[in-house]
């Protein structure tokens, strides 16, 4: 599976109340959830993000608490994926949990914001097309690889086991 997309680059510590403020959190309806991503770091982020764009950023993202409305509103935006040094632990579960793949690379630096990058999840690939740069990762095992191809833990499940 191969992804491409623009790049929304963020910082470091990026919460789970950054990505969807807690007053927004009496709905798991994602296109709902959607309208507000990212709102209290980029007011316009979810007017302007398109779908398969790509988030970036620092260390330490998701960090907070575990509400897996912070990857729904991400994936309901159309993000195809997110960048970081390092995920909270528990939002790396949510996020696997509904079919949003997390990338762990230490060269986030090397992307801008606006930078167009390719994901080639198969081979552990990231390039940045932007600087002609790429950069390996870890790369998911098989199992978790068609997780995220069936749209998550849930619609894996049935897939595999309810016939």
């Amino acid at each position: 599976m191969k992804i491409k997309g623009k790049t929304w680059k963020f910082g470091s510590n990026v919460n789970t109340d950054d990505i969807i403020p807690a007053r927004y959190l009496n709905t798991i309806d994602e296109k709902e959830l959607a309208k507000h991503c990212m709102e209290s770091l980029d007011i316009n982020f979810s007017k302007n993000v398109k779908r398969g764009d790509i988030i970036v950023a620092d260390e330490n993202f998701g960090c907070g608490s575990s509400r897996e409305h912070a990857p729904i509103a991400i994936k309901g935006c159309g993000v195809s994926a997110v960048v970081a040094k390092s995920f909270a632990r528990i939002f790396l579960r949510n996020s696997i949990n509904i079919g949003l793949p997390l990338i762990e690379i230490e060269q986030t630096d090397k992307i801008k914001n606006g930078d167009e990058i390719e994901i080639d999840f198969e081979n552990g690939i990231l390039t940045n097309l932007s600087n002609n740069q790429s950069f390996h990762f870890s790369k998911y095992p098989e199992f978790l690889q068609n997780i995220i191809k069936n749209g998550g833990l849930m619609k894996w499940t049935a897939k595999k086991y309810i016939k």
